[in-house]
Order: C-alpha cells, then structure tokens, then sequence
C-alpha cells in the first residue's frame, strides 16, 4: 500500500512513523525547515520509550510522489481548499482521502439522502473547492484522538494517545476502509472503523466547538474553563445547542453534556490548541470548529444565540491578533 501523508506536521508525522515501521510505503508532503530535516535526517518520533527515526520520501510539490492508493490529509482545516486542486496529482482512479482533519468535514452531506444530501459547506470548503477536486467518493472519515507536537525541525514527539477512529461517509465496511484499519493497526495504532462515524465526529467537535474559543477568549486552561461557574455555564449552553444540531441532523450522542465537560475537566491544566495557536501567532481553526456549526444551525433551523455570541468575539479575538482573516 502506497500512503502519503499531506501535511506532515505532528500528528501527520506521528502518523508517517508507525505507518512505515509497519512496511507501508509513506511519502510526506511537508515543507519549510521540518522537510529540510526529514530530508537530510529522517523523521524523527520521540516517545516516554525513547526514539525511533525513518527515513522517507518528503517533498514541497505532491508532483513529485506520484500516484497514492491513500492520501491522508493531516493539515488545518482552513488550509485545505488551497492545496485540493495540487492534490490531485496524487490521485489514481481508486484512491482514498483520509480526512484527519478537526471540525466539521467537507464533505458532510455525502450520501446522507434526505433534503440536505450533496449540500455543500462554504464555511469549511469556499466554492466546493474541496467537493469538486476530490471529490466526496475518495472520502474516508477519520477522527483524531492523540496529541503530539514538533519539538524541533524533523522531530515528532508523543504527548498521549493512539486511536485513529476510521469510517465511510455511507457507514458500510467497505475493503478500502478495511485495509486502512488494517494498515493502521499494523502501525501501532486503534483505527477500529464505525457504521455511524458522523457520531463519533460529533463528540470530538462537541468539545472543540466550545472549549476551543472560550479557552482562547480567556487564555485559560481546560480544568480553569471547566471549574469557573460563569464560564462553564457558557460552554454548556454551546454545547447544548451543538446537541441540538446534530440531533436534527440523526446523531446519536453517547454521552451527556455534564460528562463530556467532566472529561475535558480531568484533561486538567491543558491549552487547547486554539489558545495554543492565538499565543503562537498561528491562524486559528475558528470556521471549522465553530463557524461550521453555526451554518449547521442555520440549516437545520436551531437557534444558535451562545454560538454565535462566542464565534463573534472569537472572530475579532483572531483578527486582531492577525490568526484570523476578516474583511470589514
């Protein structure tokens, strides 16, 4: 199996390490000083076991890669529309696009029939850049779970975790998503693959919908946002709202809402990665996490009020520390 990760960042890399150990023939698609490294060293993945490092084919332009029988998408959601026409180059008629990619994806409304079939979001694929240069038939679901940073250029380190759930936009088990698992198993990795992965995307955004701005508006911690009663409050009544969205939607939600806050309460004193990229300067993945809810809301004709307080203050919160466009 052929597999190139596109945006070989830390959980791209993470990804890469595993894969190749597993025999998978990996190609990266990085760029800046992290391929230069990768280039002249390998890629390097640091765990609490210590240090593993693979060499692998890395490049700037996914020209130079070849045909993939899976490429698996491991960048921000709001730098995919840019890069989707020069993915293609990777393409072969039966290739699969694994989207690792957080918030709500692209191609949401993919064969779920009903009146919203085939809809397309412009707040996570401006103009069906996305929709029309992959095209929704190569879409795989995947929902991330571990954390990993770059330590420094070509090195990955581990933070926690191991899963990769995996699943057809349709919920069937089909051979191509088998033989992901399958690969991603061989790799070190949970990859259990889901009849109903819109479900488990839910429970991941649940979360980042609401923690995520809340954190970087008050540049506090998981257990801080968490514990405070006003602010707990907030992420409540978002969370509730997001509920009520996906369940016009058909979602099943696992949990309740006082026990996924519990859960991100025990992370403890954690940043989330929005107020890590506000602090850092990097743009923020305020459209996929938030914005894309809010226009979910507005399709499926739920009221949104905290929502779109919230994404409001945390649109300007972005802008004006340049991690988020805005044209007035």
């Amino acid at each position: 199996m052929k597999v190139c990760i596109y945006g070989a960042g830390a959980i791209g890399g993470y990804l890469a390490v595993g894969l190749a150990e597993a025999g998978v023939e990996v190609s990266l698609v990085a760029r800046g000083p992290h391929l230069a490294a990768i280039k002249e060293r390998g890629l390097t993945l640091r765990t609490d076991e210590g240090e593993r490092t693979v060499r692998l084919a890395a490049s700037e332009n996914p020209e130079e890669l070849g045909p993939q029988d899976s490429v698996v998408v491991a960048l921000k959601a709001h730098s995919v529309p840019a890069v989707a026409k020069r993915m293609t180059s990777l393409f072969h008629d039966a290739t699969t696009v694994v989207t690792a990619v957080n918030g709500v994806p692209w191609w949401y409304f993919h064969g779920v029939g009903g009146p919203l079939d085939g809809t397309r979001l412009e707040t996570v694929d401006p103009g069906g850049v996305q929709w029309e240069a992959i095209g929704p038939e190569r879409a795989i679901g995947c929902v991330v779970y571990p954390a990993a940073e770059i330590d420094e250029p070509g090195v990955v380190r581990l933070i926690e975790g191991d899963r990769f759930t995996l699943g057809e936009p349709s919920g069937e088990k089909t051979d191509r998503v088998t033989a992901l698992s399958e690969a991603f198993r061989a790799g070190g990795f949970k990859a259990p693959v889901r009849p109903r992965i819109r479900d488990e995307i839910w429970v991941k955004l649940w979360g980042n919908l609401s923690l995520n701005p809340v954190s970087a508006l008050t540049t506090a911690t998981l257990e801080e946002i968490c514990r405070f009663p006003e602010t707990r409050h907030v992420i409540r009544q978002m969370m509730q709202e997001g509920q009520a969205i996906g369940e016009a939607l058909g979602v099943r939600f696992a949990i309740d809402v006082e026990k996924r806050i519990a859960g991100a309460e025990a992370v403890g004193a954690h940043k989330t990665s929005m107020l890590q990229d506000l602090e850092r300067g990097r743009a923020m993945e305020i459209d996929a996490l938030v914005a894309a809810v809010q226009e979910l809301g507005r399709l499926t004709e739920v009221p949104t009020p905290t929502i779109d307080a919230v994404l409001a203050l945390v649109k300007l919160r972005g802008f004006k520390a340049g991690a988020y466009g805005l044209e007035f």
